[in-house]
């Protein structure tokens, strides 16, 4: 007997879809951006909300529930994870001091040993929130960058370069977080 959630989509036009077409928020206009940078930032912006449409409607309990033991993998610590990847980011290109890790290093935001024992619903708010606002940190301090060309920062890192390795990421943790919500409640698509 399993006890795996049955599958299931939200989508009614193409059931192997996770929302229909004309009510999904990503770029499916069929429209290309114009340019290379746009380009980038739209994927960059699709995966974004990828990752935010992996994790709508869950509870925190569900949004903690690990993978596959001995993995910390959840998809609160990818939230969290990458809220952490946006400030390490942003130090990569930024000079001068660097912005100190929120959860002390890029593992431990996985650990949510921190989170009290009873929390409440304000820690996903809190979560996301604080994601939202590195991401729109870093995002400003891409924008000071006319020129993809152009290397930046203590790692001296094309702007090309630094976008690109953004979107892997975020595609990279999109895979998981799709897993991760299937075997939480079954739900499944694109």
């Amino acid at each position: 007997m399993s006890t795996s959630p049955q599958r299931w989509s939200i989508a009614t036009v193409y059931p192997d879809m996770w929302v229909d077409p004309d009510d999904d928020p990503r770029n499916t206009d069929a429209h290309s951006p114009d340019g290379e940078r746009a380009t980038l930032l739209s994927y960059l912006h699709d995966y974004r909300l990828t990752l935010d449409l992996k994790c709508q409607g869950l509870t925190l309990e569900q949004m903690m529930m690990l993978s596959v033991p001995p993995s910390t993998m959840s998809l609160l610590g990818l939230v969290r994870h990458m809220t952490e990847v946006e400030r390490d980011w942003r130090n990569w290109i930024t000079e001068g001091e660097s912005e100190p890790l929120i959860y002390g290093s890029l593992d431990a935001a996985f650990d949510l040993s921190d989170i009290s024992p009873h929390p409440d619903e304000a820690v996903l708010t809190e979560a996301f929130d604080r994601l939202e606002q590195e991401q729109e940190a870093t995002d400003t301090e891409v924008s000071r960058h006319a020129d993809l060309g152009t290397h930046v920062g203590r790692e001296d890192i094309a702007v090309r370069e630094f976008l690109v390795h953004r979107i892997e990421e975020y595609a990279r943790y999109c895979g998981h977080a799709d897993l991760l919500r299937e075997c939480i409640d079954g739900r499944t698509g694109q």
